[in-house]
Order: C-alpha cells, then sequence, then structure tokens
C-alpha cells in the first residue's frame, strides 16, 4: 500500500520516517520545505494528482498550524491549514476509498473545568484560535463521510524540531533558577510512540477489505500517566543531570499568553488500547528514550 505523509518535515513526520523504515509499504513523505516532495494541501487539486499518480490509499496528515500564541492574529491561514487542508485531504481519500489518519489535539478542550481523563465524546470547548480550528478540522473531515481516524494527541515532543523538553533542557543546564507553570496538567508525548501507534492503526486498516472501514472514529493517545509542566520541566533536569538550577513552581497568570490553555487535558486512551491493542507508555520511560536517542 501507498501512504502519503504531510508534514514530514515535523516532530512526528520526523518519527514517521523511521517508523516507515519497519514497513513493507510505501511512504511518500511531503512537506513544503527542501529535502521532501512538495505538496501544498490547501490545493485539493495538487493532492487528487498525487493521490491518482501514486495510488495512495492511505494519508498520514501530520501538517498543522501549532503555533498557539501566533495563530491568535496570524489570519485566515490557521483556518486553512487546520481545517480546510485537512477537509482536502479527506475528500481525496473519499474518492478513492482510502483512510485518512488525521493528528488533532488536547487544546478543543479547555473551557470547561475537567478533573478526570476527557473521553473522545465529550463535548469540545476550545479557549483559542488555535483549539477552535483543530477542533473545525475534525468536523469537516467527518462531514466528508471518508474512513478516517482522527487521533487528539498532547504535549508533543521528540528529537526534531523545536520543542518544551529542548527549551527546558537549554534552561536548565544555563540558568541558575527557571519558574515553571504547576496549574496546567496533562501528560507529555513522544512523538515516536505516537507514530509506532499510526503504524499499528494503518496495520489495522490493512486487513479490512470493505469499503467502509469499521474503525472509523476519533481516538485519543498521549503517554500515559499525569504531570503539570514543573513536573515535566524537574524530571527532564534530572534525567539530564542538570543539577544546578533552582526550578520552582508557578502560576500561569505569571507567564501572560493570549491564549488560555487547558488547565486539565488529560486523554482517556482507553478507546485506543482496546481497539487497536495499541500499547501506551508511562511518560517518564518515554522521555529517558527520546533523551538517550538525542546523545
Amino acid at each position: 500500500m501507498t501512504i502519503l505523509v504531510t508534514g514530514a518535515n515535523g516532530q512526528l513526520g520526523n518519527e514517521m520516517q523511521i517508523v516507515a523504515k519497519q514497513s513493507s509499504d510505501k511512504y511518500i513523505f511531503t512537506d513544503v520545505c527542501d529535502g521532501f516532495e512538495k505538496l501544498d494541501i490547501s490545493d485539493l487539486e495538487s493532492i487528487r494528482k498525487v493521490v491518482k499518480e501514486n495510488d495512495v490509499k492511505c494519508i498520514v496528515n501530520c501538517a498543522a498550524w501549532t503555533n498557539v500564541d501566533a495563530a491568535e492574529t496570524a489570519g485566515d491561514i490557521v483556518e486553512t491549514l487546520n481545517a480546510i487542508a485537512p477537509e482536502n485531504l479527506a475528500k481525496a481519500m473519499k474518492e478513492v476509498g482510502g483512510l485518512l489518519v488525521h493528528v488533532s489535539t488536547d487544546y478543543v478542550f479547555g473551557g470547561d473545568p475537567y478533573n478526570t481523563p476527557c473521553k473522545e465524546d465529550q463535548k469540545g470547548t476550545p479557549t483559542g484560535v488555535y483549539g477552535i480550528t483543530k477542533l473545525h478540522g475534525e468536523q469537516k473531515i467527518q462531514a466528508t463521510g471518508c474512513n478516517y481516524v482522527i487521533l487528539r494527541t498532547a504535549w508533543l515532543y521528540s528529537e526534531f524540531g523545536k520543542n518544551f523538553v529542548k527549551t527546558m533542557l537549554n534552561l536548565t543546564a544555563t540558568k541558575p533558577q527557571l519558574k515553571v507553570v504547576f496549574d496546567q496538567v496533562g501528560t507529555p508525548t513522544y512523538a515516536l510512540d505516537l507514530a509506532k501507534a499510526i503504524s499499528k492503526i494503518i496495520e489495522n486498516y490493512k486487513t479490512e477489505k470493505a469499503d467502509s472501514y469499521s474503525k472509523t472514529g476519533i481516538y485519543h493517545f498521549s503517554n500515559e500517566g499525569v504531570c503539570s509542566w514543573f513536573d515535566f520541566t524537574k524530571m527532564i533536569a534530572e534525567y539530564a543531570g542538570n543539577n544546578n538550577c533552582d526550578i520552582q513552581p508557578c502560576h500561569s497568570d505569571e507567564f501572560p499568553s493570549p491564549v488560555k490553555r487547558p488547565a486539565y487535558s488529560v486523554l482517556d486512551k482507553t478507546k485506543v488500547k482496546e481497539t487497536f491493542g495499541v500499547d501506551v507508555p508511562y511518560w517518564t520511560d518515554s522521555l529517558k528514550k527520546c533523551l538517550n536517542n538525542m546523545q
């Protein structure tokens, strides 16, 4: 089977390249930057052309506008990338009876106070443009009637690109003291674990010969466990041996932001584990693996 991956130069896209090396399927990696096949996912005809020429039967959409603060003032581009482009990918897969695996976010939640892990059928209450446009993307995909697996994830990090782990590795190594918020709680997710889960979902899809995929739906995937950004930073510093930085907890209002971030966005992974038999590692175990892979 031929699988098209968008956003190949991002964190998840890079991990998908690693996972693809273990697969017998043909992967096409696309992005808008050099080094990859160019594909403008805001252009439906361009997508159709690539799908037809390569007999693509699955698209993994790793592309998105992910700068949460900048989304507030960036204009139409955020809706284009996070909602219209996924709709285009869904239409292209609908036309060939293929599968769209789309990555969404815990930021579709946040407007209501939660204290138990969020389930897939929970009402979306996004608090900013990023979350709103990602929720729109989910809704547009569903409206096409294609075969889809929407995977909501959270707090993504990896060896690649810019992310919280890399930032905190640098800061805890160079700053005598650091303040990190403790009133936002969720679960870090190692992008390689998410890529492996996507690979397992694709393998499952290949076993179904019917036109309609029985496991179409929304699923949650993050690593197991719960922590605050403060706890996350403490573990990053400890594992890296950055012991000279005094890391202190603080409230979110000490770091003013144009967006109100979810105070609690732990995701319930029961559905993805029961449906696909996906293994979900504990967040500290995955953090150790990522740091080892950076060396």
